[in-house]
């Protein structure tokens, strides 16, 4: 009796930890770049506006082909005689009916519905420009976190590099070796360590704050990436990317989409100049005569002729042809230096990790060795540890440089 209560107690305790052991392995889990854009859009809200925008423009496009609703009047009266008549059968009751059925015109209904698939093709465009710039600025979150990272690494290996040193001084100091200057040298150089390595540790909060706020609320705090630095397929030439890009960049397809739109407000506009017609029937009873009537009311556009609406319209057009031409021009320049922004940061990476990096690596092991062996000063150790700190900040600022510009390639060529 007394071994079941344990039992039930032992398991309990059992899937208590296996539960927060299931936590604790989901929060630590890595995620990779494709696994933060799923992320990020199947659950950002600013992603799902765009696509509630597109919604609008559909069901505008439904607007636009609807046939207008009839009209039907009724009516109802007395008929009295006038002073002094003295029939009788004068005073009755009377009542009308009148049915109007407004004509959807084929020139005023044809501009009108192109207008509105003119207006969803500019919608769908501009919702593929906003997950091109959404991912863009995931990717630059993503490699900037990789790179904060990678810099907090560094520093907090340069700082157990000068603990190590440190110590080593302060026991020369201790048994005489070395004078106390050499100590108090030390101690700022491991101040100074420090104090970087706790500005790259806030660096990469604020970095992975950031991203998180980007991918949303789905994203657990205590998140890890991996630390893939350029793990990308290097972009096409540029002779061959720049003519796809002038069809295919969402902006440029969402301001032709736009101009398209425009140009069928204007014939619209123009096409409102024309009548409008309508069908008629009505119909009147009274005690002694029953009237049916059928004809047609048009809407002679005899003093309005839609000057300011046109001229609007047209002006309108006019600027959205300019807008189109001054983005072709700033599509291409910005391709171009996006493309020679990738050549400079892969010179870069292929110079610091082919061998500047390395020989650095090198010459900071030799000199510790020295000092180890008492040929080398504490100052010669310092400048090589310098040397290569720099040259090793440069290859991790030049890994981003080349992920951001591959990043803002992929983005002007809308490679979803």
């Amino acid at each position: 009796m007394t071994s079941h209560p344990k039992q039930q107690l032992t398991a309990l305790l059992l899937c208590i930890s296996a539960t927060f052991g299931n936590l604790a392995c989901a929060e630590s889990v890595k995620l990779n770049l494709p696994d933060l854009e799923n992320m990020m859009f199947t659950q950002s809200p600013a992603l799902r506006s765009a696509t509630n925008a597109v919604d609008a423009a559909r069901a505008a496009v439904d607007t636009a082909r609807t046939i207008p609703n009839p009209q039907i009047e009724v009516m109802n009266g007395t008929r009295k005689p006038r002073p002094g008549y003295t029939d009788t059968h004068a005073n009755a009751n009377l009542k009308s009916i009148s049915l109007t059925q407004d004509l959807d015109m084929p020139w005023h209904r044809f501009p009108r519905v192109d207008g509105a698939l003119a207006g969803l093709s500019a919608a769908q465009a501009n919702e593929q420009s906003f997950r091109a710039d959404m991912r863009a600025q995931l990717r630059l979150r993503y490699y900037d976190l990789v790179r904060r990272t990678a810099e907090n690494r560094v520093a907090r290996e340069d700082v157990k590099l000068m603990e190590g040193i440190h110590k080593r001084i302060e026991l020369q100091v201790e048994t005489g070796e070395k004078a106390k200057f050499e100590l108090v040298k030390a101690n700022a150089e491991l101040l100074n360590a420090q104090k970087m390595q706790e500005s790259a540790t806030l660096r990469v909060r604020q970095s992975r704050g950031a991203l998180r706020a980007l991918v949303g609320v789905t994203l657990p705090e205590a998140f890890e990436v991996q630390e893939q630095t350029h793990t990308f397929a290097p972009p096409a030439p540029l002779n061959e990317v720049r003519d796809a890009v002038l069809k295919t960049n969402p902006e440029l397809q969402r301001t032709r989409a736009e101009r398209q739109q425009l140009d069928r407000k204007l014939s619209e506009e123009k096409s409102l100049r024309f009548p409008k017609f309508a069908l008629r029937a009505d119909q009147d009873n009274d005690p002694e005569w029953r009237s049916k009537r059928v004809g047609v009311a048009m809407n002679l556009p005899l003093w309005d002729w839609r000057g300011g609406p046109v001229g609007e319209a047209a002006a309108k057009l006019s600027q959205t042809d300019n807008q189109l031409a001054y983005q072709e021009f700033s599509l291409l320049q910005s391709l171009e230096a996006a493309y020679q922004q990738y050549d400079i940061a892969n010179a870069q990476v292929v110079a610091l990790e082919g061998g500047i990096v390395r020989h650095a690596a090198n010459a900071l092991r030799i000199a510790e060795l020295a000092y180890k062996a008492g040929e080398k000063s504490f100052l010669d150790v310092m400048d090589a540890q310098r040397v290569y700190r720099a040259a090793r900040n440069e290859l991790i600022t030049a890994q981003f440089e080349l992920a951001s510009a591959w990043a803002e390639i992929e983005r002007l060529r809308a490679n979803t």
